[in-house]
């Protein structure tokens, strides 16, 4: 970690010098943008706007009059009423803050006074105005502040600097400008190797919004597949972690990067190593693998985050769509027994109880449909596994009530809204799909378990008989021939209903 640090001073130790330049401009912008405003004669008093909702960590608001212009039109930037001036002489301070730190004790800890932290925080919350943001990165403030992430010995301040970015980051225009900075771009990547996590938060969360914009993600993916560490420090976090909001915004990050980029989710499935991480694996250093770290995180989150859990089952799912992910979970020795154990867990016993009502369903529809899918595609797999797991009798009986629940709300017709509940039908699908895949080789003594247990009810029965029909005939007859064993007036009457 301390290595890949290093590394991201030295790529940056050009870039502060350009910060000078910076310092000694702020003056002479500041003056000719003045003019330029008294020029253009402008009357109106500006009025503070609401920012928008940006994704961002929480720091300290601005109290009334702290960092504003004052009513003066000159000074403010854009239509909002923050100043100029004060931006200005905040981003100089901290130059000069860094700078003599660095030339008194270059290697020490640096603490950051708690009057220049209020103020950097203010930044980072004025950076969510537009304004503010094209502002800043017009003014070149991004290589101050890679600058200052280049010799910053203080935690808080790394954090604070990143987060500023990542406000910046929120509007496609700055974000395209900080996006085409090759020195930005492989200073963040480095630092997802960082030991803080409130800056791997930050710098996770930076990430995420430049990929999820359109015109800079291909850029982005490029650097990441050629930044082999991202997926090392990526899987390290996952499995070592216990902060919920990282592992949360990880999740998020490699979600869709995986989404994004089927190639890059192969390559880490494979785990096509680097020499650099060849060198760690022979120093003695344990080989991460995508999914037991996906695992970890999830089992993490299972308690503490729902929205967490569903994005990592997503992730897992993801890994079922491609050959590498199936053959990786398929493994005799692989992960997937364990990912399959957790998964029915989770559905069991968190998402769906016998005596939840259907209302609970259309809560709970979202994660429910990632889980069905990986329990599907890992039932596939089972045959390959040293250990074989049974289909709990609870998982079917949680698959015949989802089946159920959706039936009912099918015949009570369209929703208020007058349209389809359109992720309720994708999970109803992939449900039917899965209890076809149970119900082709369904043994006797399943059958007769699932009817003295109370999970096959002439109700439940009918419903998997629905639900089957006309799309899986070959799992209806043999349900219908396991159930004409074990009880023949039952059978009689799905007969009746469904005569084939």
């Amino acid at each position: 970690m301390l290595e890949k640090n290093n590394a991201c001073r030295d790529i940056l130790h050009l870039i502060f010098t350009s910060e000078l330049r910076f310092q000694r401009a702020v003056t002479m912008d500041c003056r000719a943008d003045g003019a330029e405003e008294a020029e253009n004669e402008r009357s109106s008093s500006p009025t503070g706007i609401q920012s928008p909702a940006m994704d961002r960590n929480p720091s300290p608001p601005p109290e009334a009059g702290d960092g504003k212009s004052g009513g003066d039109d000159v000074d403010a930037i854009g239509d909002t009423v923050y100043s100029k001036h004060w931006l200005f002489s905040t981003l100089t301070r901290l130059i000069h803050m860094v700078t003599e730190h660095s030339e008194v004790n270059s290697e020490g800890v640096m603490q950051l006074p708690d009057e220049d932290e209020e103020d950097l925080c203010r930044v980072w919350d004025m950076a969510m105005d537009k304004d503010v943001a094209g502002f800043l990165q017009e003014f070149k403030a991004a290589d101050v502040l890679l600058g200052v992430i280049a010799k910053s010995r203080c935690p808080r301040l790394t954090e604070i600097c990143v987060g500023i970015l990542g406000n910046i980051a929120c509007f496609p225009d700055t974000c395209l400008a900080l996006s085409q900075n090759e020195d930005l771009g492989a200073v963040l990547l480095l630092l997802l190797g960082d030991t803080d996590p409130p800056t791997l938060l930050e710098t996770s969360r930076l990430l995420l919004t430049c990929v999820s914009q359109k015109d800079v993600c291909s850029l982005w993916l490029q650097r990441i597949r050629q930044q082999t560490s991202v997926r090392s420090n990526l899987l390290f976090i996952m499995c070592s972690s216990t902060n919920t909001d990282l592992l949360e915004k990880v999740g998020e990050l490699l979600d869709k990067l995986f989404d994004l980029d089927e190639e890059l989710m192969k390559s880490w499935v494979t785990d096509q190593q680097s020499e650099e991480e060849q060198e760690e694996e022979d120093d003695g250093q344990s080989r991460l693998d995508v999914a037991p770290c996906l695992l970890e995180a999830a089992k993490q989150l299972r308690s503490e985050s729902p929205n967490g859990l569903e994005v990592y089952l997503h992730a897992l799912q993801l890994l079922t769509t491609i050959d590498e992910g199936v053959q990786t979970l398929a493994a005799p020795d692989g992960p997937g027994k364990a990912v399959w154990d957790f998964v029915r867990d989770v559905v069991c016993e968190d998402l769906c109880q016998p005596t939840d009502l259907p209302g609970v369903l259309q809560e709970q529809k979202s994660i429910l449909v990632q889980a069905f899918a990986v329990l599907q595609a890992l039932y596939r797999c089972q045959d390959q596994w040293c250990s074989r797991s049974d289909t709990s009798l609870p998982l079917i009986g949680t698959v015949l009530r989802v089946l159920q629940y959706h039936s009912e709300d099918k015949d009570e017709g369209p929703s208020k809204e007058g349209s389809k509940d359109e992720q309720l039908q994708t999970l109803a699908e992939i449900t039917a799909e899965f209890l076809a895949d149970i119900c082709i080789q369904i043994p006797k003594a399943t059958v007769s378990d699932l009817l003295k247990n109370g999970y096959l009810t002439e109700k439940t029965a009918l419903t998997a008989a629905g639900s089957l029909l006309p799309n899986f005939k070959t799992s209806f007859q043999h349900l219908q021939s396991m159930l004409s064993e074990t009880d023949p007036q039952m059978a009689d009457m799905v007969r009746k209903r469904f005569p084939v």
